[in-house]
């Protein structure tokens, strides 16, 4: 049984609404309030993180509120994956602190509570999906009567017997990411799971994840496509491993006076610039 992707499976990693509209009143929302960290899924304080003798994150601190969509958008090779690893345990920290739900990241008691979707599909190619979420079921103490929910949140059930080394790209992520819902997991750690989708299915997944946000759900989406900004309920976005806003999709357009979030966060780039370059040497 062979794990094509190299990473330890809960969407086979064992430390594991799209509300169009929900932003159309977006000139009369307040700043975002920042939870305690008692009500937050995610702390993480002057996380600092260097890899290769290269600084990847320098001193990040911010937090996630439970029940939420929290979108981490930048540009690729800006952190996001680094800092996702630091999240759930798998990635070396130099300095720094990272709490989640309460527990020290990469805690064993998260690992059913704390669902991950790398980039790569970390699933088994040579089982079918239904047997891939069987194994991992069993490995989650998660019931099997998660199995058919989940396979169908996702739109595979026509796929359930397929060998997964048979799907397109979509598909096999779309596996990993049934294999994360199993155990109905307090927080999604999700690391670009809609690239490769067509926009229906892209579509869908949103709605996805903002109904099990409506259920009680934390949700951290990653993402480049600045367009699925304003389908989250809060964005973080990071350049170069730093975060460089911190606020609604509808704040940081109303503070930037952008008409796109792609606009803001150049906006947002373009100020940062300018405050350095007055900075006296």
């Amino acid at each position: 049984m062979t794990n094509n992707s190299g990473v330890t499976p809960r969407s086979a990693h064992v430390v594991p609404r799209h509300r169009a509209d929900h932003r159309a009143d977006s000139e009369q929302e307040s700043p975002v309030t920042r939870p305690s960290d008692a009500e937050a899924a995610v702390v993480v304080e002057r996380l600092h993180v260097v890899r290769d003798g290269r600084t990847v994150l320098p001193e990040l601190s911010f937090t996630v509120p439970r029940g939420q969509v929290t979108g981490l958008l930048g540009p690729s090779g800006g952190g996001k994956t680094t800092l996702m690893r630091a999240l759930v345990g798998v990635q070396r920290v130099t300095s720094g602190q990272v709490r989640v739900l309460g527990l020290p990241a990469g805690t064993p008691a998260l690992r059913s509570r704390v669902g991950y979707v790398t980039q790569s599909p970390s699933v088994y190619g040579d089982l079918t999906v239904a047997e891939n979420l069987r194994f991992f079921a069993r490995l989650l103490h998660a019931p099997f009567t998660d199995i058919e929910a989940v396979v169908g949140q996702v739109d595979l059930a026509d796929h359930a017997g397929d060998l997964v080394q048979r799907l397109s790209g979509g598909q096999r992520s779309r596996v990993s990411l049934a294999v994360a819902l199993l155990g109905r997991p307090e927080l999604l750690v999700l690391d670009e799971p809609t690239v490769g989708l067509d926009p229906v299915l892209r579509r869908d997944l949103w709605e996805l994840f903002h109904r099990l946000a409506d259920e009680g759900t934390t949700l951290l989406v990653s993402s480049h496509v600045m367009d699925e900004a304003t389908r989250c309920d809060r964005l973080l976005l990071l350049r170069e491993g730093e975060l460089v806003a911190d606020d609604s999709p509808g704040v940081l357009l109303d503070r930037t006076g952008a008409m796109d979030v792609e606009s803001a966060f150049l906006a947002v780039i373009d100020a940062r610039t300018d405050r350095r370059a007055e900075v006296p040497a």
